[in-house]
């Protein structure tokens, strides 16, 4: 029967104390560069595996993490992915105990916002995982966990100068410019594009401006394309709505070749036109699922940039319970891959 390597061992392999070896280990304190790299290649060559069971009962503490995310409703299930993710990173921390407790807000309604944040604080967690989707409501709740002294991640959405641990997501300027590229390949360098929003308040949505500002900066540095670009609001999914706004701007702007949406709502506009014989245009948009799905496999839809929001979130819950449990402190931002897709490859992401 192999031995069981202990830290002690470690320590004396290497000449340093225990207590330095456990801060290597566990990522705490400050050791010096080369004392850290000694003690880890000695902990590799003895195939080192710290026993999780014993450390678990050590510790008597029920983390408590709040999630609070956007509802996933009907019409997009894009959000319906991430408690997943986070459901799978708590069960990869066993045997430590871990309680979830999930808030959800309608995304677009900064009332409701504040109503779930506000459960959120009364129920005094010991870590919170938020999706910043409302930049104005998300900076007043960071304010309130940064008085309380509770760590918080955010996912999917980043708000620069906050206090977060870390950030988990897509490099959202970089995804504008991306669907940028892809547009510019698709269409003449004579033709308008058009730019739709899918939102109440443009301002206050992070990640869409964001995106907005690459996709217009691409064109500004690198695009062929010399076309008009054309903007515009859609408040909500309403047909009716929809079909009124974009009755209207095409019937001013005859020239448009492309169609950029910087949500993942864009199965709405591709339904459009679809059923307004405009199938030819060159549209492209944000997440492969459902009604993304079937309009992507009927090349409605030539592309979609995704972000695989269960890997996304599982990697969220995870840097927050590191830190929590092991003062691991996680870097400040950590961008997720970018998938372009289209009907070639959708069944392989």
């Amino acid at each position: 029967m192999s031995k069981t390597i202990r830290i002690k061992d470690i320590a004396e392999k290497a000449g340093v104390s225990i207590g330095t070896v456990d801060r290597v280990l566990h990522n705490r304190g400050e050791v010096k560069k080369a004392t850290k790299e000694k003690v880890m290649a000695i902990a590799e060559k003895l195939n080192y595996k710290p026993n999780i069971a014993a450390r678990a009962l050590k510790s008597p503490t029920n983390y408590k993490i709040a999630v609070l995310l956007p509802l996933a409703q009907d019409d997009n299930i894009f959000w319906s992915k991430h408690p997943i993710g986070i459901e799978n990173g708590k069960e990869a921390i066993y045997p430590f105990a871990c309680t979830l407790e999930f808030f959800y807000y309608e995304m677009h309604n900064p009332a409701d916002f504040l109503k779930q944040a506000a459960a959120l604080l009364e129920w005094q967690a010991n870590g919170v995982i938020l999706a910043p989707i409302l930049k104005n409501e998300s900076l007043e709740l960071c304010g309130k966990l940064d008085d309380l002294q509770i760590p918080f991640v955010f996912i999917d959405t980043n708000i620069e100068g906050t206090n977060s641990l870390s950030f988990v997501g897509e490099d959202a300027y970089q995804a504008g410019r991306v669907a940028a590229s892809l547009i510019d390949t698709g269409i003449s360098k004579v033709k308008d594009i058009l730019i739709v929003n899918i939102a109440k308040n443009l301002e206050n949505v992070q990640h869409l401006n964001l995106r907005n500002q690459g996709f217009q900066s691409y064109f500004m540095d690198a695009g062929d394309n010399n076309g008009l670009k054309i903007s515009i609001e859609i408040p909500d999914t309403n047909p009716k709505v929809v079909k009124e706004k974009l009755d209207q701007v095409f019937k001013n702007n005859p020239n448009i070749g492309g169609v950029f949406v910087s949500s993942s709502r864009t199965f709405v506009i591709a339904d459009y036109l679809q059923k307004n014989n405009r199938s030819n245009l060159f549209l492209v948009g944000y997440e492969l699922f459902g009604k993304n799905s079937y309009f992507l496999q009927q090349r409605v839809i030539n592309f979609l940039i995704g972000q695989r929001p269960m890997e996304q979130a599982e990697k969220t819950f995870r840097k927050l319970f590191d830190f929590m449990a092991h003062n691991a402190v996680p870097d400040k931002k950590d961008y997720q891959p970018i998938d372009i897709i289209n009907t070639e490859n959708m069944d392989l992401v």
